[in-house]
């Protein structure tokens, strides 16, 4: 039996202390396949980043750990978000990773997204402890889910509470980055 390699991958990062985790596995994920890997975040609601607040955002560290001030108009949510982006792609440490940022409804732009550049897989987060019922019981994963053919690998992320114990959250990424390689070994021989 012949297998199509994957050489496109589509992660769509929130911009909260999960997208941290959602990158890093599916960043894993992709150079396991040695896929090509974009990182999109949607604007939907310029409100939600005015309320985004002493959160400790990834490529945001210490007092800096703090959202810029630039959440007071559209054009200074789209630069600190831009560099939200950058500072993940180094963060993940590949020059390689193309960055994109959008506005509108999420489900939408992840779809559209996906079409365009032709992705093989998308790679989303999920925020509820429950995502399984989040998923069928409404929400953006759903939306992707029912209205695309492509792939989802979908990674449950936890509440914020237990992103502040970094340990915890290394040996969980490094639980699922194993999972990942295990599973992606199996399918590809």
């Amino acid at each position: 039996m012949k297998t199509n390699k994957m050489k496109k991958v589509l992660i769509a990062l929130d911009y909260d202390p999960t997208a941290q985790k959602v990158a890093e596995v599916g960043f894993s994920l992709a150079n396991t396949m040695n896929a090509e890997v974009t990182l999109l975040h949607v604007i939907s609601d310029p409100v939600y980043y005015s309320l985004t607040t002493d959160l400790p955002i990834m490529g945001y560290n210490g007092d800096a750990g703090k959202p810029p001030s630039q959440f007071t108009s559209i054009e200074g949510i789209k630069k600190a978000i831009q560099q939200f982006l950058d500072q993940s792609k180094l963060h993940l440490g590949d020059k390689t990773i193309k960055t994109l940022l959008k506005e509108g409804d999420y489900a939408e732009c992840i779809l559209s997204t996906a079409q365009d550049m032709k992705a093989e897989v998308i790679i989303m987060g999920s925020h509820s402890r429950r995502w399984l019922e989040e998923i069928l019981m409404g929400s953006v994963t759903e939306k992707v889910l029912k209205q695309t053919s492509t792939p989802i690998f979908i990674v449950p992320t936890r509440k914020l509470s237990e992103f502040k114990e970094d340990k915890k959250l290394e040996a969980t990424i490094a639980k699922d980055q194993v999972l990942i390689n295990k599973l992606l070994k199996k399918n590809l021989s």
